[in-house]
């Protein structure tokens, strides 16, 4: 298996790790190191990839940054209960060119899905998402991506690629593999008016900062739908991180992006987890411990997935149709978990990548909201992109 372009963990990280007692996570790993090469993949579930890329971050100017402070923090937690095996694969160095760096994750996440493996992208800048999303090219017909961030990175599609303008590219480059797209925790005064609209225009799914704060579980179907989750740490308020980290007094709380992050591991459909714009500083710890929460309560999330969306045995499931408008809704419980989806009509006219029945995640209140003659708004945006 080709993963020529990883360097191994620093020396200095692992001898931090000896020194960790024995239960510590670290100690747990299997870890990509220079005197024993990269540790075999063979009962691996989740892998953890560096990526030391940021030259196309709006405000580059030429800086270096390296990923050991995250990693001494993340391996100096302890695990769960936890039957989920995790390596860590060291780091992608910076290619020749951007382009260069593109292809390697690509090529090392399509290797990592392909074997069932989730990989952890630890990123500079935000635009490697990009390239997470490129793997798919090879490994699914359709993809939905969810980003925590403050901003929709829509960006003008016609310049270079940049941190804070990728999606334009995603959106317009072939093959068009996108279905949905959704924002969580965006700040209105940090996106033009114009880039609200086409979200709209799109009828992709946007969450408010505000909305996400009063009540976090709102965004667990929108998760529970992803392919690929990206988060960008400027999506948390400055208090909870470093001097350099910080970008806006206003952002998610620790607890609130642990508790994404864990919605993201529970999903059975996310495949990829990138966090993105870490930015080390002097007085790094708080960022570093951040990250290794939120790397743990990933794990913690995936170790705890429960296979709940069969619904080709009726003994699984509880069936509820209610009427809305004259059109009528269906609705599917879990009986292992409790959790909810919406059927979406097939359009039998339309020449779609979704030729079936597809059941759309949604929430409780989704259906007694159509109980009361209001239709879910995740139902609505994906029957009108399935009608486009």
């Amino acid at each position: 298996m080709n993963f020529n372009f990883l360097s191994p963990v620093s020396d200095s990280v692992l001898a931090h790790n000896e020194l960790l007692p024995a239960q510590a996570l670290g100690r747990k790993l299997k870890i990509h190191s220079a005197q024993h090469g990269i540790p075999d993949l063979e009962d691996v579930n989740i892998a953890i990839l560096g990526v030391l890329e940021n030259r196309n971050d709006v405000n580059y100017i030429g800086e270096e940054f390296q990923l050991n402070e995250i990693r001494k923090s993340f391996y100096g937690l302890f695990p769960g209960s936890w039957n989920t095996t995790v390596a860590d694969l060291g780091d992608i160095n910076k290619g020749e060119s951007v382009e260069d760096t593109y292809f390697a994750l690509k090529e090392s996440i399509t290797i990592l899905v392909k074997k069932n493996i989730i990989p952890i992208i630890l990123g500079g800048s935000q635009d490697l998402t990009y390239s997470n999303y490129r793997a798919y090219d090879a490994l699914i017909p359709m993809v939905n991506i969810v980003n925590v961030d403050a901003q929709f990175n829509l960006g003008d599609s016609t310049k270079p690629i940049k941190n804070n303008s990728f999606v334009g590219k995603i959106i317009l480059d072939k093959p068009y593999n996108l279905f949905n797209y959704a924002t969580i925790g965006y700040q209105t005064y940090f996106n033009s008016q114009e880039e609200i609209d086409l979200m709209d225009n799109l009828y992709f799914e946007s969450y408010r900062l505000g909305a996400v704060s009063k009540d976090v579980t709102i965004v667990e179907p929108v998760l529970r739908d992803a392919n690929i989750v990206s988060l960008d740490l400027t999506s948390v308020k400055g208090a909870e991180v470093s001097l350099k980290q910080k970008f806006s007094p206003n952002g998610l709380d620790g607890k609130e992006i642990c508790a994404i992050a864990r919605y993201a591991g529970i999903s059975n459909k996310v495949t990829s987890f990138g966090i993105y714009e870490y930015k080390p500083s002097n007085d790094d710890e708080l960022t570093s411990m951040l990250v290794a929460q939120i790397l743990w309560y990933f794990i913690e999330g995936v170790n705890y997935r429960v296979k709940d969306d069969d619904f080709s045995d009726d003994r699984n499931y509880k069936k509820y149709i209610t009427l809305v408008d004259s059109e009528e809704l269906v609705f599917y419980k879990s009986n292992k978990t409790g959790r909810w989806w919406i059927e979406i009509p097939f359009l039998a006219d339309v020449n779609n990548k979704l030729k079936r029945h597809t059941l759309l995640p949604c929430m409780h209140q989704d259906y007694l909201d159509a109980c009361n003659n209001k239709v879910p708004d995740r139902w609505y945006k994906a029957l009108q992109k399935n009608s486009v």
